[in-house]
């Protein structure tokens, strides 16, 4: 008898959420959201543009890999170390240079080759730079810093006569890793991603949520059998499947129109994206039950989710150039995570050193927003 109750129960469980995510899915379709910006998001743009981001690139960690000890060689590689725009660590080979490179620990190599101090003497000495070129314009800002280094030690014994005058004696070698046409649609066409999800995720869920509590749908929903589990997943269901297809959309998209290359697995890509989905849409879950007013709704979303992912997350501004607080800051936003997922997935591949934490950390996201959301959810009225 048991048995046939619990098997009823679980069957009009099933029903009332197949007709709350059909319900959700036509108010999709009938009545997307708009979003209207007031005062909040121009005086949060200024505060950020004007007091922590910056453009300028400082203390660029990278591994020197110093193949002979001659002092020219120690001399060049001393000019990288004094400067303030480098923060360069020692490594013994190339091969633990690259490593260090692919688990993002630092963002260029310095190879000073074998056989450098004769190079120099006759007039062809190179000196290696492999830069990270995700980001396109650090990218470039760093070879240019690296050059500088470089022609400054050659001016200088030049003078000295210690070297030719005639043409350069050391030329900087350099290659562009991850982004060999050093073009910015491959960094910044993932990046847009993570705006895309957020608006769908964050965004449409909390204003949709809020107007309801607004209308009295809630009111409504409350003085039926339906559970808070239940009327969140009939929120959820829709609106991750539009998520889906937003992501669905921009993969396509970066492929046909951009030529934005995708090195490692789909599976992957689609995996991690739907992990940072569920928290943005448990984030706005969570924001939506709290706040109960689609305004309120609007403006604590854009400044904890949208606004930390175009400008807290890597996707315009290289974090290792902020402040130092507003770099401790990064961690608390889930965006940062999935930027550092798309970069690698898209143009390193599959580097599980940096996927397997970086999904972890979504996940726990995940689960935190979600579980908040559903106890905030109560069918009662306050």
């Amino acid at each position: 008898m048991s048995t046939t109750t619990e098997t009823a129960s679980h069957s009009s469980s099933r029903r009332r959420i197949l007709a709350l995510i059909r319900k959700e899915s036509f108010h999709v379709v009938r009545d997307p959201s708009s979003i209207v910006v007031g005062i909040v998001m121009p005086i949060v743009l200024l505060i950020l543009f004007g007091y922590g981001l910056t453009f300028d690139v400082r203390r660029v960690p990278m591994a020197l890999v110093l193949e002979e000890r001659s002092a020219e060689a120690v001399e060049v590689a001393a000019g990288f170390r004094l400067s303030e725009y480098f923060a360069v660590s020692e490594v013994g080979t190339m091969a633990e240079a690259e490593r260090l490179m692919k688990r993002s620990e630092v963002d260029g190599i310095i190879r000073i080759p074998f056989n450098f101090a004769r190079d120099v003497t006759s007039g062809s000495g190179d000196v290696q730079v492999v830069v990270n070129g995700t980001d396109a314009n650090t990218a470039r800002i760093v070879l240019s810093y690296a050059q500088g280094a470089v022609g400054t030690w050659q001016a200088r014994h030049q003078a000295d006569g210690r070297i030719p005058l005639v043409g350069p004696a050391v030329r900087v070698e350099s290659r562009m890793w991850f982004n060999e046409a050093n073009d910015s649609n491959n960094f910044l066409v993932p990046g847009l991603i993570v705006l895309i999800m957020t608006l769908i995720g964050a965004l449409l869920t909390s204003l949709v949520v809020a107007r309801e509590w607004e209308r009295g749908t809630f009111e409504a929903l409350f003085v039926t059998p339906v559970r808070p589990t239940e009327i969140l997943l009939g929120k959820i269901v829709p609106y991750f499947a539009l998520g889906m297809l937003g992501l669905a959309l921009s993969v396509v998209g970066s492929q046909v129109l951009f030529g934005v290359p995708l090195r490692g697995s789909l599976f992957l890509l689609v995996f991690v994206s739907a992990l940072y989905l569920l928290v943005a849409l448990g984030l706005g879950l969570v924001i939506s039950s709290v706040t109960r007013n689609q305004f309120v709704a609007s403006q604590v979303t854009l400044i904890v989710s949208f606004l930390p992912a175009m400008m807290l997350s890597g996707f315009i501004f290289d974090i290792k150039s902020m402040a130092p607080v507003l770099q401790a800051i990064t961690y608390v936003f889930p965006a940062r995570y999935f930027v550092t997922l798309l970069q690698t997935l898209f143009l390193a591949g599959d580097v599980w050193s940096v996927i397997l934490p970086n999904s972890a950390v979504l996940a726990l996201m995940a689960t935190v927003f979600l579980t908040i959301a559903v106890r905030s959810t109560r069918k009662r009225l306050e």
